[in-house]
């Protein structure tokens, strides 16, 4: 019998307690619920390659924490998500929970993208999907739910402007 690649995993630079197996697995798990046709190759990356990406891509001159690329292919190759390793760090520290879990939401927020969800313009199905499956899946606050809002140490909500959650597709 043999093994099936669905998920090839680039680690570019050292990242601390990131194991390349433990992300295809959790791709493979997110594979079952979100049904994508082919392999899907993950990168995960400096800012200054995010910033290159996102100015290529989007226009944008600077770095971004995610971004998808649909193939737009039959079979072979469903995509391809970016991450920068830097940002998941930050936010993993801001938000309290490992690097780990934080490209976890990145990669789950990636597939969706790579499935055809776009929260800009949906009408919230992605939101739900994502929450959804962040809950299935035991993962913090879903990304797009968080830059919604976040709870000051009073307790209150107040409306944060992360900025760096931005996709595209090719």
């Amino acid at each position: 019998m043999h093994a099936v690649i669905i998920a090839m995993i680039i680690t570019r630079g050292r990242v601390a307690s990131v194991s390349d197996i433990t992300l295809a697995r959790f791709v493979t798990r997110v594979r079952k619920t979100i049904p994508l046709p082919g392999l899907v190759n993950v990168v995960v990356t400096s800012n200054s390659e995010m910033k290159r990406l996102n100015g290529k891509f989007r226009g944008k001159d600077e770095p971004t924490d995610v971004l998808s690329f649909p193939s737009g292919e039959r079979g072979g190759l469903a995509g391809e998500i970016a991450i920068s390793h830097e940002i998941a760090k930050e936010n993993a520290g801001r938000l309290g929970h490992s690097i780990t879990e934080e490209i976890k939401i990145l990669i789950l927020h990636g597939m969706l993208h790579l499935a055809g969800y776009d929260h800009e313009d949906d009408g919230g199905k992605m939101a739900r999907k994502e929450h959804n499956l962040r809950k299935a899946l035991r993962l913090p606050d879903a990304l797009i739910e968080r830059s919604m809002t976040r709870p000051r140490a009073t307790g209150r909500p107040t409306k944060t402007k992360l900025g760096r959650v931005k996709e595209t597709k090719r």
